[in-house]
């Protein structure tokens, strides 16, 4: 069964980060920069905070605030949801769900270790999938 960790061991372990008092422009050029969803919200190497896009679509953009005056302190989620290493990635989706969000900080103790992302456990999910599919296919081949 695969857990957080093999996901992060195929992603990578690259974390992006911005400070509360950032711009949410400079936080979501960021984001168009690096391909991603969501940074980290960090301060004195704690973190304080995860800004998505979603945040900005709904507490910037329709509330008609400027992106470039508005600090990510004012739009981030102060209440982070974490994973770990060795959770399943039944039990990350589960999480995800329930909680309904997209990113996952993934903590080792007090160590930040990565972030994934739901996308990243729907194609871990998928890939054991097609796993099981090629294992049956090749005993039902067998017989």
């Amino acid at each position: 069964m695969n857990t957080i960790n093999d996901i992060l061991q195929a992603k990578g372990h690259d974390i992006w980060s911005v400070l509360p008092t950032s711009s949410v422009f400079n936080a979501i050029k960021l984001m168009a920069d690096h391909n991603i969803g969501a940074l980290l919200v960090m301060e004195y190497g704690k973190i304080v905070g995860i800004m998505s896009e979603r945040d900005y679509a709904r507490k910037v953009i329709l509330r008609g605030k400027s992106s470039k005056e508005t600090p990510v302190r004012d739009i981030m989620t102060d209440k982070v949801v974490y994973g770990e290493p060795g959770q399943t990635i039944e039990e990350c989706m589960a999480l995800l769900t329930h909680k309904r969000i997209r990113h996952l900080p993934v903590l080792s103790g007090d160590d930040l270790v990565g972030m994934i992302s739901i996308g990243d456990v729907i194609k871990a999910i998928i890939a054991e999938q097609e796993d099981k599919i090629r294992l049956l296919e090749q005993y039902i081949g067998a017989r």
